[in-house]
């Protein structure tokens, strides 16, 4: 079977599948951390009305385009805007790889505490001992290699491999991440996690941060405005319905988010409430990497659970770093490269590029900042398109086509045009925020946390991704739809 007629076997599958794409190490060590540092339930509030009006109408607008353009990125925004913007969905496509480059790194770490913890390696007498003597070592990049080559097999068997793989590690992933749950609410002590959980502070909406926080981490844990859904989608049944599947996955991600939270605050309020603050301030590599197995430590138990806690993020990391693979290799394929030949070229920069992030953590903390920050941007390109083609237009002829499930009304239009509000005030917080105390500081192009670190880099990727665009524009524009 060709890559241009590779569909999904079923809905179920193809479910599963972006379930696993959108269910990544953000939804189980960032939520957590995000939810306990703005205010618990108050947090939850905002975080459910972006489910609403960032992640959903983003999902629907991908599955959409996906569908309709049988397309990855570059050749979607072809089709869809003409030529003149190949640009637009290499960048999307860019920017997806370039975290693919040190989200490998992620999941090899997750791998060596999984193996760490069979082996009685962790917890050590001191906290974070173990994860100074292999954090920015060479293991780092042998983990990072064993990750690449994990995710390489599963996309070399195409779609049916996606499938097959989502199948087996998503069920398993929510198996493990329930029975983590159950433990940690009949810990003693376990109540006031849950309290502060989900007890809102209606006064403390009035804090703008929370709002801009709970935006980040909709843009950040569905995939929504990636191109990772807008991907998979081109492997939808042609009766498959665009709406129904977003809405499942936008409320399937978020509930694995929720359970993350559960889990976490539960087993912190039980086990360690005097250190919470320093425990949730940790940031995410403190938070799972340090805290955690001391956490497990003061539990009945804790080995085994503490193993199932890892091995959960290793099914996350490895079913969302498919996807980042699967994003790159089909661009590749649009322009004609054969598969085999597409995931070659993808493994072999993910393995190069992904070096940096595994030797130095402060390589992986820019590029974290640069392109994490560059995924709003992406979003505003997908709902600017969307915007320049006809947003009523779009959602008639390419959303609520014949035989759908669930009819999407003009409640859409608006929540395309507030994304983009969104995305220019998402991407002027975080710029202004990372402001320096005086011009040197802020425009280092390499540090961590920097305006010029983004602004740097954006602009060289930009100018070249223009300069190129009708090269872009040529190779999709010869391969039939």
């Amino acid at each position: 079977m060709s890559s241009r007629s590779e569909v999904f076997s079923s809905r179920w599958g193809m479910l599963l599948a972006m379930l696993g794409m959108a269910v990544g190490t953000g939804n189980i060590w960032r939520f957590p951390r995000i939810a306990a540092t703005n205010g618990g339930g108050s947090f939850l509030v905002a975080w459910v009305v972006f489910l609403f009006a960032w992640s959903i109408p983003l999902l629907i607008l991908e599955f959409a385009m996906g569908k309709g353009t049988r397309s990855g990125t570059i050749g979607a925004f072809v089709r869809t805007l003409g030529p003149a913007y190949a640009w637009m969905g290499a960048w999307i496509a860019f920017v997806a790889t370039a975290i693919m480059f040190y989200y490998s790194v992620v999941m090899g770490w997750t791998i060596r505490f999984f193996v760490a913890t069979l082996t009685g390696e962790v917890p050590g007498a001191v906290p974070g001992a173990f994860w100074d003597s292999f954090n920015s070592t060479p293991q780092a990049v042998v983990t990072h290699a064993v990750a690449m080559g994990m995710a390489l097999f599963v996309v070399s068997r195409g779609v049916k491999g996606i499938e097959t793989a989502a199948r087996f590690l998503i069920p398993g992933l929510i198996f493990l991440v329930l029975v983590l749950t159950l433990r940690a609410v009949t810990l003693p002590g376990a109540g006031a996690g849950l309290a502060f959980l989900f007890t809102p502070d209606f006064a403390a909406l009035g804090n703008y941060e929370i709002w801009i926080q709970a935006l980040t981490q909709n843009a950040w844990d569905t995939g929504a405005g990636w191109g990772l859904v807008l991907t998979y989608a081109v492997y939808m049944r042609a009766q498959e319905d665009t709406a129904l599947n977003a809405f499942v996955i936008g409320f399937g991600n978020n509930s694995m988010s929720l359970l993350a939270g559960i889990m976490v605050l539960c087993t912190v309020f039980s086990a360690m409430p005097d250190a919470a603050n320093e425990i949730v301030g940790a940031g995410n590599e403190g938070l799972t990497f340090i805290w955690v197995p001391q956490l497990f430590a003061q539990i009945p138990g804790g080995r085994f659970f503490q193993a199932i806690f890892f091995l959960a993020l290793v099914f996350a990391a490895w079913t969302s770093l498919v996807a980042m693979i699967e994003l790159a290799s089909r661009v590749l394929m649009d322009m004609g490269l054969p598969r085999g030949r597409a995931i070659g070229m993808v493994g072999a920069a993910g393995l190069l590029f992904g070096i940096p992030s595994a030797l130095r953590i402060e390589v992986f903390q820019n590029q974290d900042w640069v392109w994490g920050v560059g995924l709003m941007l992406s979003g505003l390109f997908f709902a600017g398109a969307v915007l320049k083609y006809g947003v009523s237009r779009w959602r008639e002829q390419f959303i609520n086509q014949e035989g759908s499930d669930i009819h999407i009304g003009v409640w859409w239009d608006w929540a395309i045009r507030l994304i983009v509000v969104e995305a220019v005030v998402l991407m002027g917080w975080w710029l202004w925020s990372a402001r320096g105390a005086d011009f040197r500081s802020t425009w280092t192009l390499f540090s961590a946390y920097n305006v010029g670190s983004v602004v740097i880099q954006w602009g060289v990727i930009l100018l070249i991704l223009i300069a190129v665009n009708k090269r872009l524009a040529a190779g999709v524009e010869a391969r039939p739809t």
